[in-house]
């Protein structure tokens, strides 16, 4: 069983890292881009957007596969399917996510895309969803390759880091849920 647990240690802290990445992107956009201000744009009080993680770990079991450890050339020929694969899978997560928030919470904490040209029923839309599959291949490409190695110096610090950032996590979700 712990060596189970073992090989799910690094998955932990790349759904950290992705959840965190993600929230710095979506600050980016609302500070920089949009010029709306600053607001926690997560539905967790801590700077993770726990969606990019679950995201990018979708990413990671189901389209990865197809590049990782595989020449150069064979990476650049499936820029396309990994894009579609991740532009779609993570366009449905983000329907059925907004569809949970909906059912747990009463409503969706993002913006809805009614004003977008392009939506389905304000919950998802053709312009963040190609940033979704463009967000996929950078991070199959060139984040996922990088936090690897990082993850891989880490050694045996893997399974403390990973237990560290549960807790933080399960802290986050009883403070956002069960006390406020």
């Amino acid at each position: 069983m712990k060596d189970k647990l073992r090989k799910l240690e690094p998955y932990v802290i790349y759904f950290m890292m992705y959840a965190i990445v993600g929230w710095i992107y979506e600050v980016f956009l609302e500070v920089v881009v949009y010029r709306w201000g600053f607001s926690n744009r997560g539905v967790l009080y801590g700077p993770w957007l726990p969606v990019y993680g679950f995201g990018a770990l979708m990413f990671i079991f189901l389209v990865y596969p197809l590049i990782k450890g595989k020449d150069l050339k064979r990476k650049l020929i499936m820029i396309p399917v990994v894009f579609i694969l991740c532009m779609l899978s993570a366009t449905l997560l983000e329907l059925f996510t907004s569809y949970l928030c909906e059912w747990t919470m009463g409503s969706w904490p993002w913006q809805t895309y009614a004003d977008y040209k392009i939506n389905f029923q304000a919950r998802i839309a053709l312009s963040p969803s190609i940033r979704f599959g463009l967000g996929g291949v950078a991070f199959l490409y060139l984040f996922q390759p990088l936090f690897e190695k990082l993850v891989g110096k880490l050694g045996k610090k893997v399974e403390i880091i990973s237990i560290v950032i549960l807790v933080i996590l399960a802290i986050d979700v009883i403070m956002s849920f069960v006390i406020f």
